[in-house]
């Protein structure tokens, strides 16, 4: 199994008066269009998603709905209240063996939530001192995650190498 952790792109700031709260804030448009940039630059890597799973939040739906638009994936974008920035990586780990199967996987969500996934897969420490920026991509791969919660790291790219790669 393949697990793409992808950080939401550049949202409206926190505090903004229209957005008072923080789940409603929306991309910015140059986090859309640098999204797309993203998402072209994963396509070029040759990922593939079989699954695209996100935090319900407004800023990481939007990031994963542009992720759908590039790959062409016609099926629906999928939710989880597990993906908020302080969700319980161990409570998205059984949603993600009860309701899903899935051989691809792209989750979609917010620091400091996906960081602490990532340091639980990979050395079973959720304070694992890492950073993953807005528009970030992490690649797992995992033999299974029902009976063990380990993962092995196999990339970690900024937004920017990511951008430079949907030129080429």
């Amino acid at each position: 199994m393949n697990l793409y952790m992808i950080r939401h792109a550049i949202a409206v700031d926190e505090g903004t008066p229209e957005y008072e709260e923080d789940s409603q804030r929306p991309l910015t448009e140059k986090g859309k269009k640098k999204m797309r940039q993203i998402a072209k630059g994963l396509r070029a890597l040759g990922a593939d998603f079989d699954l695209i799973l996100s935090s319900p939040y407004i800023r990481a739906q939007e990031t994963a709905e542009i992720l759908a638009d590039v790959f062409k994936i016609k099926a629906d974008v999928a939710f989880s209240d597990n993906l908020i920035p302080m969700g319980d990586p161990d409570l998205l780990i059984a949603e993600m063996n009860e309701k899903y199967n899935a051989n691809s996987v792209a989750l979609v969500g917010h620091e400091p939530f996906l960081s602490a996934l990532i340091g639980l897969l990979v050395s079973e420490n959720a304070n694992m001192d890492m950073t993953l920026k807005k528009g970030g991509v992490c690649r797992l791969s995992a033999d299974d995650l029902h009976h063990t919660h380990k993962a092995t790291l196999e990339w970690l790219l900024t937004p920017g190498i990511l951008v430079e790669m949907s030129e080429k």
